[in-house]
């Protein structure tokens, strides 16, 4: 059997204290198996933001433990961790989080560069050649369109080649045409590449491009798909308790840690 690259095991999360408390997670145990495609879905409020954070160590865990490959991140100081996710994990962001003033290559091995780590050249030809932007290399980002700045960021991803990618919405800015452009890519990178990569989405269409489907509903796992369809996954939503005003809140804080963690993984971080 493939090895978890990443895993949860009775991961509790807790926002808040007393009256404010929130769980955005209850008891979650998972395992995401190295060379597959992973969508994670579920109602507003249901904690696949926050279970995301948690399993790419960008955030703090109320109870449970967390791994990446056979690594406890509870046993890692912040430095020790800050080089982990470095070293060891990719990041797709919904809002490209490409540096302005970086040509699309210098964006490309800017998780090296920060590293001091050399790109392998034949590696680097490879993963532009598939995103398609070998004429796009010495442009900025203000010079390409939504579409290529987002296969920049999956190219930046991967160009490290990660034991795990964790993408957050990655076509949630995007129009049909260049959303089956990063997708597609996505999926290749795991057919052709055997990544492995977990993806947030709140939409069907994309969860279908995953090997599986895991469905969150208040904190908790509830179901999972695999080989999901559009129309599967679209009929499991619909059937999952949307009513979840009490967790609204967790949501809106997931929201808070995500702009906190997505700025940190785009800025070099301390050694």
């Amino acid at each position: 059997m493939p090895k978890p690259a990443a895993r949860a095991e009775n991961l509790t999360k807790i926002y808040g204290q007393g009256a404010m408390e929130v769980v955005a997670l209850r008891s979650v145990s998972v395992s995401l198996v190295q060379g597959e495609f992973t969508a994670i879905m579920g109602p507003s409020g249901s904690g696949k933001s926050t279970l995301m954070h948690c399993l790419a160590g960008l955030d703090s865990i109320s109870g449970g433990e967390v791994f990446l490959g056979d690594t406890a991140l509870s046993s890692l100081g912040d430095k020790a961790l800050t080089q982990l996710r470095r070293d060891e994990v990719g990041f797709i962001f919904q809002s490209f989080n490409l540096i302005p003033t970086l040509t699309a290559a210098e964006n490309i091995t800017l998780p090296l560069d920060i590293a001091g780590r050399k790109p392998d050249p034949g590696w680097f030809a490879t993963v532009v050649d598939t995103v398609g932007l070998r004429d796009r290399l010495t442009h900025r980002p203000s010079e390409l369109s939504g579409g290529q700045q987002q296969r920049v960021a999956c190219a930046r991803a991967l160009v490290s080649r990660p034991a795990i990618i964790f993408a957050d919405e990655p076509t949630g800015n995007l129009d049909s045409t260049a959303s089956a452009e990063v997708l597609g890519f996505l999926r290749r990178s795991v057919d052709e590449f055997h990544q492995t990569i977990v993806m947030v989405t709140h939409e069907p269409s994309a969860a279908a491009y995953a090997d599986r489907v895991i469905f969150l509903s208040d904190g908790q796992i509830v179901d999972s798909i695999r080989k999901p369809t559009a129309e599967g996954v679209l009929d499991k939503m619909k059937s999952l308790d949307t009513s979840q005003a009490a967790d609204g809140e967790a949501e809106v804080v997931a929201e808070v840690v995500d702009a906190t963690w997505s700025a940190e993984a785009a800025a070099p971080e301390a050694g």
